[in-house]
């Protein structure tokens, strides 16, 4: 793609808005041209905001530590500069609802991390190689907006990233019921061991919101588009219980799945090697070669090893069994502030721009 596109990040002295800096640093297509924060950051250089708290392993770019914040309420003053934004506010939700439509409905597009606009029926919360044809759901939503280019597109919440897309290419087979078991690390929750010592050494059997959200937006994400809105998927049946674990970077499923026909072993293993999506397709520029990548090893996949694997934009999968109780069973791993947050925003925006949804 020749053309270039200006990009604003809103919540860019948070977590994931770090991680959007380093990931938006050296794009071939995007161009950060404004930064965005509370009322309390703007005004000051991004070194100044967000120096102290610097959470990545990788420096702060160094074009953007002189960068001067712009108050994200101040939506005309951030929508004047850009082509389109990505969000990732810390806010109530009602606020964050509010938010991301007025940036819409002022003709700047919003690719969100936040998870306050991912029931609103036409608002694709779209995983790029598992259901990019709900994209055409924004017509619909530009029509209730009253926008031209405007809208809000979202990414999943970030646990679920782990193992939907595993089971994604069983779905032929008749997926009845699934049991997912998340271990999360603590980056999930905008943490790190500094800031949050008493998750050394220790694991919380309870993470607020999390259970409801890995077991109701798969169902969204296989729905269909009728009459304006995406409408759930009727099956497959989903339980889940999210764990946080003292991991930094990485979350971990284990999965049981029943299926109305078992195709094998070899067969599921073949399935996810050879998957491929629309990115795949479009070869763009945050797409992993591979999509799913199955490890043989009794111990595989690990954190340390498999989370950066094609840049930490891969889902390792490994301990594929049969099961007394279900059909299979297996565990898959990914790289929750990369796949799962900031990076699975990229590959969105890349698709809707590849897409013709960001052309003025």
């Amino acid at each position: 793609m020749e053309k270039k596109f200006n990009v604003g990040i809103i919540g860019a002295t948070g977590m994931v808005g770090q991680r959007f800096a380093t990931l938006l640093e050296n794009h071939p297509w995007f161009n950060v041209t404004v930064l965005a924060a509370s009322a309390r950051s703007a005004g000051k250089t991004y070194e100044q905001a967000a120096g102290g708290r610097w959470a990545m392993t990788t420096p702060m770019p160094e074009s953007m530590k002189d960068m001067v914040i712009v108050d994200a309420a101040d939506v005309d003053a951030v929508a004047s500069k850009v082509d389109f934004v990505f969000c990732a506010v810390d806010m109530k939700k009602e606020d964050i609802r509010a938010l991301e439509e007025k940036y819409a409905k002022a003709e700047c597009p919003v690719v969100s991390n936040n998870s306050a606009h991912r029931f609103t029926p036409d608002v694709p919360m779209v995983i790029p190689e598992i259901n990019d044809n709900h994209l055409a759901i924004i017509e619909s939503q530009k029509k209730r907006l009253g926008t031209k280019r405007g809208f809000v597109a979202v990414k999943s919440n970030c646990s679920l990233q782990s193992y939907v897309p595993a089971i994604h290419p069983l779905m032929k087979y008749g997926v009845k019921k699934v049991l997912a078991c998340t271990y999360q690390a603590i980056s999930g929750a905008g943490k790190t061991f500094e800031r949050w010592p008493e998750m050394i050494d220790n694991v919380i059997p309870y993470i607020g919101g999390e259970e409801e959200k890995s077991e109701q937006e798969p169902l969204k994400i296989w729905g269909t588009i009728e009459n304006g809105e995406i409408v759930k998927a009727a099956s497959p049946s989903i339980t889940a219980q999210c764990i946080r674990v003292p991991v930094s970077d990485g979350h971990t499923a284990a999965v049981f799945v029943e299926l109305e026909n078992n195709p094998g072993i070899e067969q599921i293993i073949s399935d996810w090697e050879s998957y491929k999506g629309k990115p795949q397709e479009l070869n763009l520029p945050s797409a992993p070669k591979q999509f799913l990548h199955y490890f043989r090893e009794n111990d595989r996949p690990q954190i340390k090893s498999e989370r950066n694997l094609e840049n930490g934009m891969a889902v390792s999968v490994g301990r594929l069994r049969e099961d007394t109780q279900y059909t299979i069973k297996f565990v898959c791993m990914s790289h929750n502030t990369l796949r799962g947050a900031a990076g699975g925003a990229v590959l969105l925006a890349e698709l809707l721009c590849a897409e013709g949804y960001m052309d003025r």
